[in-house]
Order: structure tokens, then sequence, then C-alpha cells
């Protein structure tokens, strides 16, 4: 059995290697329609040069260009798994395959890095990026806060090879979810983010006193305070996991109080204070399939959470949340919103544009200069009886081997 599995893994460098190579020639996608949330193109060429996407328009010959025929099929941007962990987790229920979960009595890691603990060969990242995911924010768990997140491309590849970001957001657990982690209470975890918010502040003012010893005690290690110090500048966003409205409210006026940006995931009730963040300009992370009132926090779900948000105008970003091995259900979270209220436009939106434009990367679009990062399906990309034909990723199209094909295929 070693041995054999050993052979597919030489395999997938081979095919791996074969697909890199194809990079230096240009390659041509005719005769395909191009849909995103700016609408629907018919009969456009595509051309893909050197990681980018170099021309739109009409047409099928290029010359010296491998050629794609795109008829009847759609070609959009890469979706975007937008705070996943991707790349940490290979088996939830297995804690050793767990990378950047903290918690206990040592609750912040706020210089945590994903990067530090991210396997760019995780099992889970091929399966995902067959579902269409070309890009994922992958981010920490656990401790009242749990460290940074990372932008990193599905393609494959080393660490470095795949960042696009190291220090994406600052990542905080209040409400239920800080209780749990071991801060007593919802209070005394707001009180103990303001101290600490206070600490990096006086840091920021006296790093030549502190590095002699001669400032008052903190509450947290100098690169702790140094990744807060960032939020404050408004370097870096700072993203909150809290659901209850109550919560969120306190949240707001933490942000007010010290000026940082912040971004709600989870925010099952946030839809309850729609005008008040889209006022704040406060983006949204959640799932369309957390429609349960599965604690006190989330008594008041609602269906069309996400629709009610987008009206209001709140910009919100879909996601499966912290499951990894759920990433590849994206698309069809995208297609639930269309289903409670969202237009499709919108629902894509939630997928690519929005991420990209709440995170400052530029992905999920598909212009002229940027990454190429792009995929072909055999339809609708939001409807389950479509595939991903062909996916690419920095103008490389990537291997669709898995280990779920290798498996169908050994045992077929």
């Amino acid at each position: 059995m070693k041995t054999k599995f050993s052979l597919f893994a030489l395999l997938l460098v081979a095919g791996t290697s074969s697909f890199a190579a194809a990079q230096a020639v240009p390659t041509a996608i005719t005769n395909v329609t191009l849909r995103s949330d700016k609408g629907t193109q018919e009969g456009v060429t595509v051309v893909i040069s050197k990681g980018k996407v170099t021309t739109i328009g009409k047409g099928k010959a290029v010359a010296g260009a491998r050629t794609i025929d795109g008829t009847g099929k759609t070609l959009t941007p890469g979706l975007i798994a937008a705070g996943t962990r991707l790349g940490l987790v290979e088996i939830n229920a297995v804690g050793y395959t767990n990378e950047g979960r903290f918690g206990g009595d040592k609750p912040i890691h706020a210089a945590f890095r994903v990067t530090d603990g991210f396997n760019p060969n995780s099992i889970v990242i091929d399966v995902a990026r067959n579902g269409g995911i070309t890009s994922t924010i992958s981010v920490p768990h656990g401790g009242l806060i749990a460290g940074q997140s990372a932008w990193m491309t599905m393609a494959k590849g080393s660490v470095e090879d795949n960042t696009v970001d190291d220090s994406t957001a600052l990542h905080v657990t209040l409400g239920r979810g800080a209780r749990t982690a071991g801060d007593g209470s919802r209070g005394h975890a707001l009180q103990r983010l303001r101290a600490l918010f206070d600490d990096a502040r006086h840091y920021g003012k006296n790093r030549s006193a502190y590095d002699r010893g001669q400032t008052r005690p903190y509450g947290a290690g100098h690169l702790d305070l140094d990744a807060l110090l960032s939020v404050l500048k408004r370097e870096m966003p700072m993203v909150v996991n809290v659901d209850r409205q109550s919560d969120i409210a306190a949240v707001l006026k933490l942000a007010k109080e010290y000026r940082i940006r912040i971004i709600l995931t989870g925010a099952t009730e946030a839809w309850m204070l729609a005008d008040e963040l889209a006022a704040a300009k406060v983006p949204v992370i959640l799932s369309p399939k957390a429609n349960l009132p599965n604690s006190f926090d989330q008594v008041h779900v609602v269906d069309d959470a996400a629709t009610r948000l987008v009206k209001a105008g709140v910009q919100v970003i879909i996601s499966p949340l912290e499951d990894a091995s759920s990433a590849r259900t994206l698309r069809q979270l995208a297609g639930l919103a269309v289903a409670h209220g969202l237009t499709w436009e919108q629902a894509f939106a939630s997928i690519t544009t929005v991420p990209a434009e709440v995170f400052g990367a530029k992905r999920g679009t598909l212009k002229p200069g940027e990454a190429a990062d792009l995929v072909l399906w055999s339809g609708d990309p939001l409807e389950l009886s479509s595939h991903a034909e062909k996916i690419f990723i920095g103008g490389v199209e990537q291997s669709q081997e898995n280990h779920q094909t290798l498996l169908r295929k050994r045992y077929r």
C-alpha cells in the first residue's frame, strides 16, 4: 500500500510540473461565456500570459497560443474562500492535525501567523480547489486573540509561493466564544481587549523605555503588542467572531472608541443591526447554512440574513466559516443565498470581488492585467450539476487529481 501511494504522489508531482511548464506558452480560451458579478458576455476569447489575463474580446485565432475551445462552457474568476481553516486542519476530530488552535490559560496570540503552520500539501486543499476555489483567507482559532490570518492561493507549491499576504487580519473572539475560551464572561473579555489596546498604545509611545525595562507591566509580550499596534494604526483590520445582537453593538462601540477597522464573522444576528453596520462600513462574513438557533446567541437567526444585509448596503462575504472540509461547498452556499433573495450577481460577488475588496487583494476579478485565477465550468457555477473542468491559478493550469480521485481510481 505504501509503495502504491508513493507512486500516486510521484504522478501528482509530475503532473504539476508539466502544468507549470505550460505557463510559458500563452493560453487562449475561445468562444466562452464569461460570467461575473458584472454580468454575462457571450462568445468571448480570454488570453492568459505570464500569469495574468492579457486580453478579453472577440475572435478565435491567437497566434502561438495553446487554444481551449470554450463553446458551451462558462468562465469565471476563481472563487475566494474567506475565513476558512484550509491548510491548517486535516480532520477536525483529530487534534494533532489542527494547527493554529489556541485556548486555555493563554488566550492572547496576536503575533501568531497561520503561515507558520500552513500545509500547502493538505489533501483538503486539493478537494477545495476542485470546487473552484483558487485562494483562501486561512484563519487561526481559539482564545481571545487567535492570531493573524493569511491570504493563500490554492496552487501546488511552497508556503512562500502561495502567500499573497501573511498578515491579512487579526482575529478575535467575543460573546459566547470568549466565555468558552476561558475569559469568564462577555464583559470581562471586552475589558481585557480594551486593556490590551491601551497597553499597545502606551507601548507604541514608549518603546525605548520598554526596552530598558522602565514601563509599567503589560498584558502581553512585545510581539503581540506590535500586532495590536498594527490594528490601532489601521494597517490591519480586526475580524471579530461574534453572533448576538448585543455583542455586535458592543463591538461597534469598541471600534468607534479605538478608531479601528473591524469585520464581523459568524454574525448570525448582524441583520438586526444592518443599518448601523452599513453606516459604520463594517463588512460581514457569514454562512447561509447557519440558519438554526444552535445557541442562545443565535436565537434570532433568519434564512435571508445575507439579503437583508446587502439591501441595507453592507458588504457581505459568504463563507463556510472555519470548517476546512466544507470549503468545497462554497458555491453551493452562494446558491443558497440566491434561493433566499440575493441576485446571482450579488451572490457571486460575495465569493469573489467582495472578499478581494474587503481584504485588499487583487484577486476575484477577470480583468486584463490582473492575476489569472480562472475556472472553466461545464455550466452555471452556482448549480450543483455543474463542475470545474479546468482551473488556473496565476495562469498555471492545476492538476485536478486529489486524494478522492486517486482512491476512486485505485478501487474502481
